[in-house]
């Protein structure tokens, strides 16, 4: 007597995965088990999960370094990840070894927070601004700016005076040159911007970029667009790009002396593989 097909193949994968047959591969341990087998984590079902796993997110330096000086050790070791970029740094504490990997799943990540000071600082750098938007900015962080006009410091409330009355002056110069043989006209036109008081030329801006680092002073010089009939400013941050990667340096410096201890640190970024 013989059984119908789809019977025998039933028969034989039942028996398969009964055996628990394995079959190892290079880095992979693969299971045979019949079509239609389902496999069902029980974890949720139980009084306490498997193991430990997470994900921390946090701004706040202090917290991030007692979290992690507090976490719980075991033997798979964890590493951490700064991404200056960005201002954070991400620590995986069952990251491992390539001899012996882990889930890499349980984390803590600090995203460094810009001060509210800075914040609006940066808002303004490089932007058009008309005169009313600036002298509100001024007026709003005078504790954290010094005015010059060249090397002279300047009372702030003097600056903004100074940016709040400026004019748009124009002037025409007309040249015409008549030859026997020839004849020859040119026009030369001249835009001035001007205030009634002494205009500023720069500013330094005094603040705490992010928390946990310290006071830096930003140099911003004030440049003038004539182009229409009301003046546009702009505030360039002198050396903008060297003092972010300061910033970036002084937060690695911090990162090792607050959590250096307890974790390895690397400069990048880390995705695990599939």
């Amino acid at each position: 007597m013989s059984l119908p097909k789809d019977t025998a193949q039933l028969i034989i994968a039942n028996a398969l995965a009964a055996a628990g047959e394995q079959i190892e591969t290079s880095g992979h341990t693969l299971a045979v088990q019949p079509e239609g087998v389902k496999l069902v984590n029980l974890e949720k079902y139980q009084a306490i999960r498997d193991r430990f796993r997470g994900a921390l997110s946090t701004h706040a330096l202090a917290d991030f370094a007692r979290y992690v000086e507090q976490h719980p050790a075991d033997d798979i070791k964890p590493h951490g990840f700064i991404d200056q970029d960005r201002m954070a740094c991400t620590v995986i504490f069952n990251l491992g070894t390539e001899a012996y990997a882990g889930h890499g799943d349980d984390t803590a990540t600090l995203t460094l927070k810009p001060t509210a000071a800075y914040k609006a600082m940066c808002g303004v750098a490089g932007q058009k601004l008309v005169q009313q938007a600036l002298a509100e900015f001024l007026e709003d962080w005078a504790p954290n700016i010094t005015a010059y006009a060249g090397d002279e410091k300047l009372n702030i409330v003097q600056a903004i005076t100074g940016i709040r009355k400026m004019t748009i002056k124009a002037t025409s110069q007309r040249d015409s040159n008549v030859g026997d043989f020839n004849h020859t006209r040119s026009a030369m036109d001249e835009i001035e911007a001007r205030s009634q008081e002494t205009l500023p030329t720069r500013f330094e801006f005094a603040a705490v970029p992010f928390e946990g680092l310290q006071p830096a002073t930003i140099n911003l010089r004030l440049s003038v667009i004539t182009g229409s009939d009301a003046p546009i400013l702009k505030l360039r941050w002198v050396a903008e790009e060297a003092q972010r990667e300061e910033f970036a340096r002084e937060f690695k410096g911090v990162l090792e002396q607050q959590v250096g201890g307890f974790v390895p640190l690397t400069i990048g970024t880390f995705q695990l593989g599939a």
